[in-house]
């Protein structure tokens, strides 16, 4: 690993670029953090490796070459002691799509799918575009504000005949966690007990911040693997989800057949040129990059919350241990999440997303993207201070 430096309070001007995160924003005076998409450049092996690949002038259909299977083999060996087998592997162009196709290929029309709220939105749009019906399970809101597992109402919501597929988010989005192998072995004894299938999204994985570890769902034990299918993607830790490229994992192959002709049927069974080419310098390359973006934004989080502790108490923030998310829950404040958002927005001209789009259990909460440079925040979090106080 080389010692390069990368400077991550460049500013870089984003308004009118066909940004969904900033040209979404009803005025240039509004600071975007809402949607998951970082302000920063992709790292620089990243960006080569697109220089490279536009020198050459010619950008037709893509072969999906040995090497992105070997990118995904070797990182996920190299930083999380995962094993996995080239055949295991399927490719697509997002998540989103993975998960939407992994549900088509497992589910049947009517059947129920759990999640543990307050989760992802998209989550609840795959289950219903797949005419299935979405089974919130609310994690356990501590005093500490952090969260856990109810593996009670787990249980339950998984006994039921009509359950065989629990739709698992690690790290989990939004509530920042990292869950331990001892929660993921809970939660994968309760699935084999009921017959249920894990579908894990872990694209927020290289997302950890310091101190803390994550662990793949496969590699809790045998047994794990498995009976669980895993979608991840480059694209969210290194800010390239535009270029579209992710993959899906199964030990099942007869799954995976079935996944494939999901894959092919919903048509999203190819990558771009461009997305190849930075799918693999993110994984062969991009480790150095990675660790110092990790750090940049833990301290993002420290800043953000040390200044609203000071100045806006009532503004209680979840620990974070994954992703870029800040999820900040304003129940003292005596408005609704709704409230909350919309004078943000209004008054402080910051946008952040209501927590009522992450499920019922979400009420009360907003959550804030970090991915940002620090004078950024420093400025929003003013905004938002001033707006309240």
């Amino acid at each position: 690993m080389n010692n390069e430096r990368f400077d991550f309070d460049e500013i870089i001007d984003r308004r009118h670029t066909h940004s969904v995160k900033w040209d979404f924003c009803p005025s240039d005076d509004v600071i975007p953090m809402w949607v998951a998409d970082m302000d920063f450049k992709a790292a620089p092996c990243i960006i080569d490796a697109l220089k490279e690949r536009l020198e050459h002038g010619v950008f037709g259909y893509a072969n999906v070459p040995e090497e992105f299977y070997d990118s995904i083999i070797n990182w996920f060996s190299r930083r999380h002691n995962w094993t996995i087998d080239r055949n295991w592997i399927e490719y697509t162009t997002g998540v989103v799509p993975a998960i939407n196709a992994v549900l088509r290929a497992i589910t049947m029309p009517g059947e129920n799918v759990v999640v543990l709220t307050p989760v992802y939105n998209c989550f609840f749009v795959c289950i219903q575009s797949n005419n299935c019906k979405v089974v919130e399970v609310p994690l356990i809101y501590k005093e500490d504000y952090s969260y856990s597992i109810n593996f009670d109402a787990l249980d339950k919501a998984l006994s039921d005949e009509n359950t065989h597929t629990l739709l698992f988010c690690n790290p989990h989005n939004p509530a920042g966690r990292l869950w331990s192998k001892d929660e993921m072995l809970k939660v994968n004894n309760l699935c084999l007990k009921h017959g249920v299938t894990v579908i894990s999204d872990e694209i927020h994985c290289e997302m950890v911040m310091p101190g803390h570890e994550y662990t793949p769902f496969a590699t809790i034990s045998q047994e794990a693997q498995d009976n669980c299918i895993t979608c991840g993607s480059p694209s969210k830790s290194f800010n390239i989800a535009g270029l579209q490229a992710a993959f899906i994992v199964s030990n099942n192959l007869d799954i995976k057949a079935r996944i494939n002709k999901a894959l092919i049927d919903n048509q999203v069974c190819s990558i771009n040129p461009f997305g190849l080419e930075a799918f693999m310098a993110a994984y062969n390359y991009g480790e150095n990059w990675i660790l110092q973006f990790n750090e940049y934004i833990d301290g993002n989080f420290r800043l953000m919350r040390d200044m609203m502790n000071k100045e806006l108490p009532e503004f209680h923030f979840t620990p974070i241990e994954g992703t870029y998310l800040a999820w900040i829950d304003v129940t003292p404040t005596g408005m609704t999440s709704t409230e909350v958002t919309k004078k943000i927005l209004d008054v402080a001209k910051v946008l952040v997303n209501d927590g009522t789009m992450y499920g019922k259990s979400g009420d009360g909460f907003i959550r804030v993207n970090l991915a940002t440079q620090r004078s950024v925040v420093e400025e929003a979090t003013r905004r938002i201070i001033n707006a309240f106080k």
